[in-house]
């Protein structure tokens, strides 16, 4: 194996031997040697992989393999929800439902709703796990008011105790398969109208108001194994992002609710990050709130300056939680899955059952007339669009 070298090291020799608290992604389908750099630094933790990181299922894993050939230990990740938020959506991948159809069939059907989001983390989690990945950032714990540009239909319903019971048996799907979770957007993106990859959200409700739409983090209980926080302000409880907001990754979600698995910063190179400084100034704040992994993405260069200038020590209870990401279990490979009855009868139950739904808009809160999602992507100054 090729050995890289890393600028600038700022870790002992013991912390070398431990995962690193940054998530980083590559650039294409296969690695050049500056992604090879990166992910070799003792900093790196993770990385996440986009849609164009994808063709087709062999070269997906065989970049998994490259990836692991130069940390064995790193854990690999993807956004992969279901419906407009699906990283891979070729070569038999199932295309998933979003969670908002789950939620209507759960209107329509408690039981057959239930069963779905069950099926559809399995099925997720089961086809990513065939292809080298760790982890998906899902499910969505937003609450569906039918207003918000990033999330839409991804999530599950209007109705917090509903979202709760979905997210949790999609969870449970997910564990049938080997793979951990991670609830996003706490304490909730689904109020404000604003989209946090191009501006900086305001929810000005009370604390009162804010800790109804975080209940479904409490009621999942064990079976949420990380969380993801919002580029949100909320100004009636602190002035920074949660994202980076001791109040609320401290003192709310860890001691209040009483949370205690992993807690990972949405990507800083999002527009909602931007209110505490540069990326590396982002990365140390968030870590100083008390996430256990910060995500740096679609942005190398700003990636190189935070591994190069980040000062963290991590707490052995940190690396506690981050190994609890990782996959249980041996993975099936594709063609053994693709005869596994358990994976096939889910897939068969999303296909013949959430499919025929059609809401009109917020699953508890119909909408006529409702204005279609935008694209999973979509070219913007010469970047690429990717929601999380």
């Amino acid at each position: 194996m090729q050995e890289y070298a890393y600028a600038q090291p700022v870790l002992t020799k013991q912390f070398k031997r431990l995962a690193g608290p940054v998530m980083l992604d590559v650039v294409g389908t296969t690695l050049t040697h500056d992604d090879a750099r990166r992910i070799a630094h003792p900093l790196t933790g993770g990385v996440i992989l986009f849609a164009r990181n994808f063709t087709d299922r062999t070269q997906l894993t065989m970049l998994t393999e490259q990836i692991r050939s130069v940390r064995p230990d790193v854990l690999i990740a993807v956004d992969h929800e279901g419906g407009r938020v699906q990283r891979f959506k070729t070569d038999g991948f199932t295309h998933l439902p979003s969670m908002r159809d789950i939620g209507a069939l759960w209107d329509q059907d408690v039981f057959l709703g239930t069963q779905a989001a069950t099926a559809a983390g399995l099925v997720l989690a089961s086809e990513l796990r065939a292809c080298g990945v760790d982890l998906s950032f899902t499910p969505v714990l937003d609450i569906d008011y039918d207003q918000s540009k990033a999330i839409g239909s991804r999530a599950f319903h209007r109705d917090p105790r509903v979202v709760a019971m979905l997210a949790k048996s999609v969870a449970h799907g997910m564990s049938l398969a080997g793979m951990a979770n991670c609830g996003k957007h706490f304490p909730g993106h689904g109020y404000v109208e604003a989209d946090s990859h191009y501006a900086m959200p305001i929810d000005d409700r009370p604390l009162d108001a804010l800790l109804a739409d975080a209940q479904p983090y409490t009621w999942m209980g064990l079976a949420l194994t990380a969380v993801m926080p919002a580029h949100v302000i909320y100004p009636r409880v602190d002035s920074l992002p949660a994202g980076f907001s001791r109040k609320w990754i401290t003192d709310i979600l860890r001691h209040r609710l009483g949370f205690a698995g992993a807690i990972l910063s949405d990507d800083l190179s999002m527009h909602g990050a931007r209110a505490v400084g540069d990326h590396l100034q982002s990365a140390q704040a968030a870590l100083n709130a008390g996430c256990d992994m910060v995500l740096v993405c679609n942005e190398p260069a700003q990636a190189d300056k935070v591994l190069q200038g980040l000062r963290y020590q991590p707490s052995r209870l940190s690396q506690r939680r981050l190994k609890r990401l990782r996959p249980k279990g041996k993975a099936a490979r594709w063609s053994k899955l693709m005869r596994h009855p358990d994976y096939l009868a889910a897939r068969e139950f999303l296909i013949a059952k959430v499919r025929l739904v059609k809401p009109a808009g917020a699953a508890g809160a119909p909408v006529a007339g409702a204005p279609s999602e935008p694209a999973l992507a979509v070219e913007l100054s010469g970047a690429q669009r990717v929601e999380r």
